[in-house]
């Protein structure tokens, strides 16, 4: 593995509390994370990991095509860094971090207290997950031919597993004006290898009871809704939902905090050894 510099952010109101790592969606820039960050900070050190560094001065620069993998292994990276000697971390991922994380507790669960994952994209777990594979291509070449604009209405409809209605028209984005919007970085860098990448649903399974799978209250009946259900029931996990959709944490920022914090805390307990 290349070592690459860590961007991440480590906030807490009191000077103590367990620590909570925070990966973003996206392509991992924690824009409109704030106000729930800040909700959560009573009660935990947060550790927002920022993977591209999109909020620390790299907005801008060249962007090659990610790895679920090089996510997990700074977000581990992150831990090593910021955890006290003998303790464990809670870890909220949310989305394509939430991909991340899982592979953070598949490959690393030494440390790793209890771990939520909301609304993953790794359909691939689904009985229909080669058809919903497809459709995300489907985004991407959107985003190629006509833009961000229009590869989000092909991603929300097929989110909300419908056709789209209506032409995708739009123009493609040039190289300069991609790098500086961070929608289009993840279109066009995480959404393909994110949504391609398969859980190990073996490695989950033994560590199912520091696996907590979430979706958003306003998502059920949606493809990711039914990704996280799916995935808590194949790997033994639990499931809950969270308030709001797919956004929920920059929608509902205050009750999806509340509600986070009623998840983690019956799991978290005292800090654990990182022997166990």
């Amino acid at each position: 593995m290349t070592t690459t510099e860590l961007h991440y952010d480590v906030r807490d109101v009191r000077g103590e509390g367990p620590v909570l790592l925070v990966v973003p969606g996206g392509a991992g820039h924690p824009m409109g994370l704030d106000p729930m960050i800040d909700a959560l900070t009573d009660r935990f050190t947060v550790v927002t990991y920022d993977p591209l560094g999109l909020a620390h001065g790299r907005l801008g620069e060249p962007v090659d095509d990610q790895r679920v993998e090089a996510w997990s292994d700074g977000a581990w990276r992150v831990l090593e860094e910021v955890l006290p000697e003998g303790e464990s971390a809670c870890v909220l991922g949310t989305s394509a971090g939430g991909v991340a994380v899982l592979d953070l507790l598949a490959r690393y669960p030494e440390r790793l207290r209890h771990v939520v994952v909301h609304e993953p994209p790794c359909v691939g777990v689904l009985p229909d997950g080669d058809r919903q594979q497809a459709m995300f291509l489907e985004v991407y070449d959107t985003y190629r031919a006509a833009g961000p604009q229009a590869a989000g209405a092909r991603m929300g409809a097929g989110l909300a597993e419908r056709e789209p209605v209506g032409p995708l028209d739009g123009q493609p984005l040039t190289r300069e004006e991609e790098l500086a919007n961070p929608m289009a970085i993840f279109l066009a860098h995480v959404l393909r290898p994110f949504t391609s990448y398969v859980p190990d649903v073996e490695a989950l399974s033994g560590s199912s009871a520091r696996l907590t799978l979430a979706a958003g209250a306003d998502s059920r009946g949606q493809l990711l809704h039914r990704t996280a259900e799916f995935l808590a029931e194949r790997t033994g996990s639990s499931f809950t939902e969270l308030p709001g959709g797919h956004i929920g944490a920059l929608e509902h920022p205050v009750a999806f905090a509340q509600r986070l914090v009623e998840t983690l805390v019956p799991v978290a307990g005292p800090p654990a050894s990182s022997t166990t």
